[in-house]
């Protein structure tokens, strides 16, 4: 077993367990600062802010949360909380609303009442492993792309409704459906050669594979009988490219592990304004440490079985 010691770190009080993916660093409450939130298999999320050790906040969920996440998914030009669960129920936080009735608090981890609910939900296919909330297609929009259990990947949309003016009145809309032929680990944002996106998904053995995002595109299907149309959200696309980086692709024991869209960061001077970054339209907002555009992989051993690791 590695150890590693820090000088500077910080305990966490959790004694949950939690799924790999039900956790992430992002600004839960659009303050200019990332905040720490994590889902645990009781359906229970926290929010960790600043050096505290104890939740700045708890949410409720329904089911086990297997992917949290922290993204502006509406569109809305502000982040929200995703949280998804195993048995396909999605869930939205909008937590910048609560921090003014937070800040007399010092450890408001017990908010009971309506304050407690998600804003939103809606229930999407089950088993899900894996999301991601960035603009994929170069249109300006993010888009929530979610990986599953059973090799699929699925990218939905925030659509509003046209029938009321409230700010989160509308609901995800499927845009495509992709097969893969192994599991899918991770997902990520990279700049294709033309400057646009590309979405990544990682491939047992060292590989990864190029989801192609043609929304409008008709796709045709042929049968014994006669062809037919349908569109291109319905049913596996095959608009998937795979890239093999290594001959032991064919170990499908290995898993592969991807971070793109790896470019420089930014300094905060003493007026907290942002300095020697310049973003590009389509991208979410970047990590503090980046370097320029390149695709990472790491292999690691797959686990017999799929089990969350304890707090």
């Amino acid at each position: 077993m590695r150890s590693l010691s820090y000088v500077q770190r910080v305990s966490l009080d959790f004694s949950g367990t939690l799924f790999p993916n039900a956790i992430c660093l992002g600004d839960a409450d659009n303050d200019m600062l990332n905040e720490l939130v994590v889902g645990d298999t009781n359906g229970k999320l926290y929010v960790y802010k600043n050096d505290e050790s104890r939740p700045w906040l708890t949410r409720s969920c329904v089911g086990m949360l297997t992917c949290v996440g922290v993204g502006d998914i509406c569109n809305k030009g502000k982040n929200f909380v995703v949280a998804v669960g195993t048995e396909g129920w999605f869930h939205l936080f909008d937590l910048s609303t609560s921090t003014s009735k937070l800040e007399a608090s010092i450890y408001p981890e017990l908010q009971f009442g309506e304050d407690q609910r998600p804003c939103f939900t809606q229930h999407i296919p089950a088993n899900t492993k894996v999301i991601l909330i960035s603009d994929i297609d170069g249109d300006g929009r993010n888009e929530l792309v979610v990986g599953y259990t059973d090799r699929v990947v699925r990218a939905f949309r925030w659509e509003d409704s046209t029938d009321s003016a409230d700010l989160l009145c509308g609901q995800l809309v499927l845009l495509k459906k992709w097969l893969l032929e192994g599991q899918v680990d991770s997902l990520s944002v990279n700049p294709g050669p033309e400057g646009v996106p590309e979405l990544i998904v990682s491939q047992p053995g060292c590989g990864y594979a190029i989801l192609l995002c043609t929304w409008n595109r008709k796709v045709t299907t042929t049968t014994e009988d006669e062809p037919s149309i349908t569109s291109a959200s319905e049913g596996p696309s095959r608009d998937v490219i795979l890239h093999l980086t290594t001959g032991r692709i064919h170990n499908k024991n290995v898993s592969t592990h991807l971070i793109g869209s790896i470019s420089r960061g930014f300094q905060m001077d003493k007026a907290h304004k942002k300095q020697d970054w310049q973003p590009s339209p389509w991208l979410t907002p970047p990590s503090r440490l980046w370097c320029p555009s390149n695709l990472s992989l790491r292999s690691l051993r797959i686990s017999p079985a799929l089990t969350g690791s304890e707090g």
